[in-house]
C-alpha cells in the first residue's frame, strides 16, 4: 500500500530531509568546536552525493535484499561519507573551523531544508484534496 501512495520522489525527498537534518548538526557541532584546537570541520558533500544518484538513475540503482549485503556506489544514504576540512596554514591551533563558512553553510542548509519541506507538504496537500473527492 505504501508503495501506491508514496512514489520514488516522495521517498527521495524524505532522504533529502534526512541528509539535509545531519548537516545540520555537524555545522552545530563545528560552531560548538570553533575554539578547540585541532578539532577539523565536517561536512557531507551533499552536492556529489545528488549528482552520484542522478547518475546512476533509478533503474539502475542495486537494491540491498539481505542486510548484509555492502552499498553500492554512493554508500548508505542513510549514513553518507562526511569529509573533514583541513585547517587553512594560519589556523596556529590546527582547527578548521571558520564561523564564516559554518554560517553560510548553516543559512543555506536551512533555506534548502524549508524548500524540501514546502515541496512535501504540498504533495500531501493535492493527496489529501484528492482522498476528499475535492472536498476541502
Amino acid at each position: 500500500m505504501k508503495e501506491m501512495l508514496f512514489d520514488s520522489l516522495h521517498t527521495g525527498m524524505g532522504k533529502v530531509l534526512d541528509l539535509r537534518s545531519s548537516q545540520h548538526a555537524l555545522t552545530a557541532t563545528n560552531l560548538a568546536n570553533a575554539d578547540t584546537p585541532g578539532f577539523k570541520a565536517r561536512y557531507i558533500p551533499f552536492d556529489r552525493i545528488l549528482s552520484e544518484a542522478m547518475e546512476s538513475g533509478n533503474d539502475l540503482q542495486m537494491k540491498r535484499t539481505d542486510e548484509l549485503h555492502v552499498f553500492a556506489k554512493g554508500g548508505d544514504p542513510d549514513s553518507p561519507d562526511v569529509e573533514q576540512l583541513e585547517a587553512p596554514p594560519w589556523a596556529e591551533d590546527g582547527n578548521s573551523v571558520v564561523p564564516e563558512r559554518e554560517n553560510v553553510r548553516l543559512a543555506e542548509n536551512a533555506l534548502l531544508y524549508n524548500s524540501v519541506a514546502t515541496g512535501m507538504s504540498r504533495r500531501l496537500a493535492m493527496m489529501r484534496y484528492a482522498a476528499s473527492d475535492g472536498r476541502a
